[in-house]
C-alpha cells in the first residue's frame, strides 16, 4: 500500500509540473490577462496563484512520495 501511495503522489507531481505551466502559457496570451494599459488583471493574478499552488503541491507530493518509499 505504501508503494501505491508513493506512485499516486509521484503521478500527482508529474501532472502538476507538466499540465499547469502549459495551461498558464495560454492564460498569459489570453486577451483577458492584461488591461488596456498592459497591467495584469485579476484573471491573470488568480491563474498565477493557481499555478503557484499547483507547483507547490507538486513539490510536496514528490517529497512525500520519496519519504514514503524511504520509510516504507
Amino acid at each position: 500500500m505504501t508503494v501505491f501511495a508513493a506512485i499516486v503522489l509521484f503521478l500527482n507531481a508529474l501532472f502538476n509540473v507538466f499540465a499547469w505551466p502549459r495551461f498558464f502559457t495560454r492564460v498569459r496570451k489570453d486577451a483577458r490577462a492584461r488591461d488596456a494599459a498592459g497591467r495584469a488583471t485579476p484573471f491573470l493574478v488568480v491563474h498565477a496563484v493557481l499555478l503557484g499552488v499547483a507547483l507547490l503541491l507538486a513539490v510536496v507530493s514528490a517529497v512525500a512520495g520519496v519519504l514514503l518509499l524511504v520509510a516504507g
